[in-house]
């Protein structure tokens, strides 16, 4: 399974009692938490949407589910008009299936642990059931399954289900296989098992006999620098038997160490035909002939420099050299001139000329150039004992490279010949899987095809589900309709805001590329986009606020003028002599905080531009330890950050386990990753803003299954190291935030949610109820609103109020009122005709111990005019009043509003306007 490096061999998987017990710890965490009616503001966006993983629709067909894969799952009960999450605060909120009883739709079960195998898959905690469509969930076991596979309900029994668990994915481990309980999941049996390393990742059943059954194995291991996808263990297994007993299906079916990812769908109008979809990972014969002999040319090529000497370097025309030098993509210092000095001074030689671009390849081009035969159509007319290759040359972009991201087929619920593959591309085909025609191009549907659902009562009736979020069409793919306003579950890599009025969010997203939009705006307000692809790292100039600096995956960065839409390349490319560059999915950009004509960028090196990305020095050397192996491009950085507070210090964090510090512009680099958890992923650095020397980092080890949170201080610029994060779950530490305004406040983003610390550390509490468990990759606090603007890998962007926090940090009341909305009347309330949303105004505050607390509003002669009691939790609460005073609405005038409870009160001032 690929070259292990010492990191994989040093670092031991989470065993799945400590998995349970962080569960546990999270959720006992939520219920004490004196923060879960802290009021957060979804702002979107859904017209980008996000990854939908699992269709499932009940008889009716306006009711249905959908699974997000990192943000949990929805119902909507008019079609497709509105959503909402019926799955916050259970384990985990990344989804593998769904599967809804055919017999009862009140049961809905749900696998945790999204089953696609990607860079931000992230692990479940079992299977849930519900028995009352959704609104309360039962845990039903398998809790160290990790990723589901499949589903399946006996179509007339409810307590029949079989479960397929793809076990874990960047290690290896037991509960991988099928499973079947027959008593609704009090107890299961394993029924299907290959090996530690081969999970199910598909289940059918025949429509015409529930004991005839197929299920796909599926091998695969993901490393941080390496995947494999395929194996000996992945194949396709028959029942007979309702899943009790299984049978390799062999006749006609590849069965070497190449077969990857299978999907498959049973036939509804004719269950003895059944497709399946496969990933073949075997390379491609060259088809090439004999190539013409090349024209001769006077350019120079890399080549030429293996043979050529310095005084021939000396003599060769500037012209031709600069075209050589640009087509080749050196640095953009490099000109003419330039090679020939440092050829004199014998700084550099011909064969580094030569070796400049060493064995690198470009890591984006890599993952789209396929060099397999990719996707595969199967046909079975014997209900899976046998199987036949259909399709016709020409599938190889279907997969592309990563077929392990899709594996779907859904054949018609009314032809028998009409199937439909998943990819990159939608393709259908109607005659039997031999031809395919694009399907998804009217509608604007976006690519990454995942899920799909066909009526069965209406073939032309289909949703489907993408990396960009649902869809639906009445016309069998013709057209398409996208259903994304009320779907809050983008997948954010990043965000920043810029200085504005209102301030503008921006943000680069999982295959959904970069967008921004205003701060003030709902979530259905669309945003703008800036760029496609793989959206990552944004920095904003905001002495304009008109230029932004991002791109995509792998270091494809660009400078943008929002103005005029100019956009310029800015990717350093490295010095002569050095190797090429390796850079991380997610590359680490940033402008400096003293000047922001300066840019940083790494590699695995660390790159400064002192006039906006035009040109580049290189300010350290390696900075990882260069240990890489397999397909996946490893040992790259993947954090920089300036202190604040001194111009000069800055701080490098690597995938491999390395962080330096600089305090003189990159001159000479410190390690001082001594006093850490050796080899984790670096994933942030915080210098303070408040004390020099003072610096938070976290570290994950999600890609070894390592599910421990890494929270580490230091007060000595990193010489020596504290841990805080004693008081957490066991669950990956993403982002550390100093507040900008107290030193004591810091805010963590974990892989399950958001905690706010008022003690420096300390103590961590959950924000958590009006913002679900989601994991949280970046956050930026914008300091002219004093608001934390909080990017969620799952489910869009959240803006919090930061006063609320600082009065609380501060508070010695046993009582504390922290915000009177501004009240305005509006007459139409009075008239007995009025049937709008009726006023509510809310009325926050704090307790630092629960009890019943007392309203009084007064008016402006001391009279009280109203008062209430209500039941407080410790810590925030929200009481809420219908403005009214008996039957009639609150007079227009000024009030006090008092507020108390045995240990004391406090008052505040409104005005009814």
């Amino acid at each position: 399974m690929g070259i292990p490096t010492l990191n994989a061999q040093q670092i031991k998987p989470s065993t799945s009692k400590a998995l349970q017990e962080a569960v546990k710890k999270h959720q006992e965490l939520n219920l004490e938490t004196p923060f879960s009616q802290f009021p957060v503001r979804n702002v979107g966006p859904t017209n980008t949407s996000g990854r939908i993983v699992d269709i499932e629709v009940s008889q009716d067909f306006k009711t249905y589910y959908i699974a997000a894969a990192s943000g949990g799952v929805w119902k909507t009960e008019d079609n497709g008009q509105s959503f909402l999450p019926i799955f916050d605060h259970q384990g985990a909120l990344g989804i593998g299936d769904m599967a809804l009883s055919p017999s009862d739709n009140s049961i809905l079960w749900v696998g945790t642990g999204e089953n696609n195998s990607s860079r931000s898959t992230y692990a479940g905690s079992g299977v849930y059931k519900s028995t009352d469509a959704g609104k309360n969930w039962e845990f039903m076991g398998l809790p160290f399954s990790q990723h589901i596979g499949q589903i399946q309900i006996h179509p007339s029994n409810p307590d029949i289900v079989w479960v397929g668990s793809m076990g874990s994915l960047y290690s290896k481990n037991d509960e991988r296989g099928l499973y079947k309980t027959t008593d609704g999941g009090k107890s299961w049996k394993k029924t299907l098992s290959i090996d530690d390393n081969t999970g199910i990742i598909d289940i059918k059943i025949d429509p015409s006999n529930p004991d005839v059954m197929l299920a796909s194995s599926w091998e695969r291991m993901r490393h941080s620098h390496d995947f494999i996808g395929n194996g000996k263990g992945s194949a396709i297994w028959r029942s007979v038997d309702g899943g009790d007993t299984w049978k390799k299906a062999v006749d006609g079916f590849p069965q070497d160490e190449f077969v990857g990812r299978i999907g498959f769908d049973f036939s509804l109008s004719n269950p003895k035909i059944v497709y399946a979809l496969h990933d073949y990972q075997k390379a491609k014969e060259s088809q090439e002939g004999p190539r013409a002999p090349a024209e001769k040319t006077d350019d120079l090529t890399l080549e030429s420099f293996l043979t050529i000497s310095n005084s021939e370097i000396e003599n060769l025309e500037d012209e031709k050299l600069n075209k050589f030098l640009r087509s080749n993509r050196f640095a953009t210092k490099y000109n003419a001139s330039e090679i020939k000095r440092l050829v004199r001074q014998g700084k550099i030689t011909p064969a580094q000329i030569a070796n400049y671009n060493g064995e690198l390849k470009d890591a984006n081009s890599i993952l789209l150039s396929s060099s397999v035969i990719g996707a595969e159509v199967y046909r079975s007319e014997d209900s899976g004992i046998s199987w036949k290759k259909v399709n016709q040359p020409g599938l190889d972009r279907v997969y592309n490279s990563y077929g392990y991201y899709f594996g779907e087929v859904r054949v018609s619920t009314e032809d028998e010949n009409e199937l439909f593959i998943l990819g990159v591309p939608l393709l259908v085909s109607r005659d039997g899987g031999q031809s395919f025609a694009n399907t998804d191009s009217i509608g604007n549907v976006h690519s990454d095809h995942q899920s799909m659902w066909i009526n069965p009562k209406d073939a032309k009736h289909i949703l489907l589900g993408t990396d960009g979020g649902l869809y639906s069409t009445f016309g069998g793919g013709a057209r398409w309709d996208h259903l994304n306003k009320q779907l809050t579950i983008s997948q954010f890599y990043s965000v920043m805001v810029d200085e504005a009025s209102p301030y503008n969010i921006y943000g680069g997203m999982q295959d959904n590329g970069v967008w921004y939009g205003k701060s003030t705006d709902k979530p259905e307000v669309p945003w703008k986009s800036l760029m496609g692809g793989d959206g990552m790292v944004v920095a904003v100039d905001t002495r304009t606020n008109d230029i932004v600096y991002t791109g995509f995956q792998f270091g494809n960065y660009f400078r943008i003028n929002t103005s005029t839409n100019e956009r310029k390349s800015v990717t350093p490319s490295h010095d002569i002599g050095n190797k090429p560059n390796r850079w991380n999915w997610r590359t680490p950009a940033t402008l400096s905080k003293h000047n922001q004509d300066i840019l940083y960028m790494g590699s695995q090196y660390v790159y400064r531009s002192l006039d906006r990305g035009d040109t580049w020095e290189t300010i350290s050397p390696d900075l990882t330890k260069n240990q890489k192996s397999g397909n996946v491009p490893f040992a790259t950085l993947t954090v920089l950050e300036e202190s604040p507070l001194q111009y000069g210090v800055m701080y490098a964090g690597s995938d491999d386990g390395n962080l330096w510090i600089t305090k003189d512009h990159g001159i000479t680099w410190t390690d001082i990753a001594k006093g850490l958890p050796q080899n984790r992923w670096v994933s942030s650095v915080t210098p303070s803003s408040h004390e020099e020397g003072l610096v938070y980092v976290t570290l994950t080890g999600y890609r070894f299954d390592e599910f421990t949170a890494f929270v580490y201080q230091s007060r000595d610029y990193g010489k020596t190291w504290t841990s805080i994060s004693a008081s957490l779950p066991a669950e990956g530490a993403n982002i550390i935030k100093e507040d900008l305004k107290d030193p004591n406040i810091l805010y963590l983003g974990t892989d399950h949610g958001l905690y706010i610390s008022l003690d420096g550390g300390v103590n961590f509490s959950l924000v958590q109820g009006t913002m679900p468990n989601v994991s949280i990759y970046d956050m930026v606090i914008q300091e002219k609103e004093n608001h934390l603007v909080v990017a969620t890998h799952g489910r869009s962007v959240y803006v919090m109020d930061l006063s609320h926090f600082h009065k609380i940090g501060k508070n010695t009341k046993e009582i504390l009122s922290l915000e009177i909305p501004e009240i305005r009347l509006n007459p139409r309330w009075s008239n007995p005709g009025y049937s709008g949303p009726k006023p509510v105004q809310g009325i926050l505050y704090y307790v630092k111990n629960a009890g019943t607390v007392q309203f009084v509003i007064k008016n402006d002669k001391q009279e009280t005019v109203k008062s209430w009691s209500q039941s407080a939790i410790k810590g925030i609460n929200k009481t809420e009043w219908d403005l009214k005073l008996d039957k009639e609405l609150i007079p227009k005038g000024k009030y006090t509003l008092n507020i108390s409870n045995y240990g004391g009160s406090e008052e505040s001032l409104f005005e009814v306007k």
